[in-house]
């Protein structure tokens, strides 16, 4: 989402290269483009004044640190800065003392709300939380349906209005869901409200009725991260009526400029808790604001990544890959694993853009997501004799392979020399290493 931002920023820091010191001159020239970049990015015109007055009050008239050039003294001010729109350190789910925990989802009609309370479930889930998930949107034609097929999916309990009385409104379905999850020991409730295609009174009165009755300890507004402003504008009118608590931030895996990420924050007073970036279940992030700084600035978001990992691939299993991989025992069937570990944590572009200098190493190059799908179906393809012995795949093997996988015989040509590559370098690092021990290469399939 941050691409062309980060490009613009990486364009701006290049007139502060080779000076030994800020003068005003490249300091305008560079803030220039700063603010150009922010307003390309959909940041609000007044954030992005606040913003640069910041930066340039810290930035005016300081001497170079040792080591560092005028560039990167820019880019430590301009993170710092950013850190701080972003709203300084993450801020956690509220718990309840007495539980359950009541967190009530607020945002107009399209916004996401309905997906990002099944995400919110497993989210809890992971933390070792008992969640329950309320439908309260009696509006939207399938709403409740679509909120029952995400708990089943996340294996998280729904409460309906069917449970009970079909004609109940959306106040006493929140009610008595929030009476429900006490009465079963629920350690959470997620109410899912009813949103419109704009704000009007009716929505709000509804709302707030809601808020009174169930007193939650949490109210989330749900923004979609595609609108730009108009999502800013209509946070704050939310605010205004419903004084949210925090924020979460929808389909940040699509082409947005970003500029919402940057604006919400300082428009509303209240942090961003979560962003959504992706479709899985599992695609809800917990917000970190000195993350994302760095992944808006190009310098990658390692510790997220290692936090993906951590989750997808267990730590036993990986030692006997790893050592598989150094007796020359890696099979196809453990390649297929390694695969699927992969794309577990999601899309190849927001995985290389967490790895530090990855996005300006790799400008251009093109990930593709099929492409892991269709190495699993070459793989697939293959016999279980085949994806243990490797070494049998002749001609005649692999053409009906391809045939069977839907591909070509050089996409299965491509496959084995990549395996058969991996197995190489994993013999010479074993000659080179003898007295050491190196970590085995998770397989990355994808880039062209």
């Amino acid at each position: 989402m941050f691409d062309q931002l980060t490009q613009r920023l990486e364009d701006a820091f290049k007139n502060l290269r080779g000076q030994g010191r800020i003068t005003e001159k490249s300091l305008d020239e560079s803030l220039r483009e700063i603010r150009r970049a922010l307003l390309e990015a959909d940041v609000n015109f007044k954030v992005a004044k606040i913003f640069l007055q910041r930066v340039r009050e810290r930035a005016s008239g300081q001497q170079v640190m040792r080591s560092l050039t005028p560039g990167q003294q820019v880019i430590k001010i301009v993170r710092d800065e950013l850190i701080a729109l972003l709203g300084g350190q993450a801020a956690p789910l509220a718990n309840a003392l007495t539980p359950p925990t009541v967190i009530m989802l607020v945002g107009l009609q399209g916004c996401g709300k309905t997906t990002v309370a099944g995400k919110l479930g497993v989210f809890l889930k992971e933390q070792g939380r008992l969640p329950l998930l309320v439908a309260a949107d009696t509006y939207r034609p399938a709403a409740v349906d679509q909120l029952r097929i995400l708990g089943e999916s996340a294996q998280v309990p729904v409460f309906t209005a069917v449970e009970f009385d079909g004609d109940a409104g959306p106040v006493e379905i929140c009610r008595r869901g929030v009476a429900e999850a006490r009465a079963t020991n629920r350690s959470a409730v997620i109410l899912d409200t009813a949103g419109r295609l704009s704000i009007d009174d009716a929505m709000m009165t509804e709302l707030a009725d809601i808020r009174s009755t169930t007193e939650p300890d949490e109210i989330l507004f749900v923004a979609d991260g595609m609108l730009g402003q108009d999502a800013v504008e209509t946070a704050q009118r939310f605010h205004e009526q419903l004084a949210f608590t925090g924020c979460v931030l929808t389909k940040l895996d699509g082409d947005a400029r970003g500029g919402v990420a940057l604006s919400i924050r300082e428009s509303t007073g209240e942090p961003i808790k979560f962003v959504g970036t992706g479709e899985r279940l599992e695609a809800l992030e917990q917000f970190h604001p000195e993350r994302m700084a760095s992944r808006i600035l190009g310098m990658g978001d390692v510790i997220s990544l290692v936090e993906k990992a951590e989750k997808v691939i267990d730590q036993d299993r990986a030692k006997e890959l790893e050592e598989r991989l150094r007796t020359e025992t890696f099979t196809f069937d453990d390649f297929r694993e390694q695969l699927q570990a992969v794309k577990s944590m999601g899309p190849l572009d927001q995985l290389m853009g967490m790895i530090p200098g990855a996005g300006k190493a790799l400008k251009g190059v093109q990930t593709d997501d099929n492409a892991l799908g269709r190495v699993e179906a070459i793989i697939n393809s293959m016999t279980a004799q085949e994806r243990g012995r490797p070494q049998l795949l002749n001609g005649s093997r692999r053409r009906r392979i391809a045939r069977g996988s839907g591909t070509s015989v050089q996409d299965v040509n491509r496959l084995m020399k990549q395996f058969q590559a991996m197995q190489k370098m994993m013999r010479q690092m074993n000659q080179q290493a003898k007295g050491g021990r190196r970590k085995a290469p998770l397989f990355t399939p994808g880039m062209s």
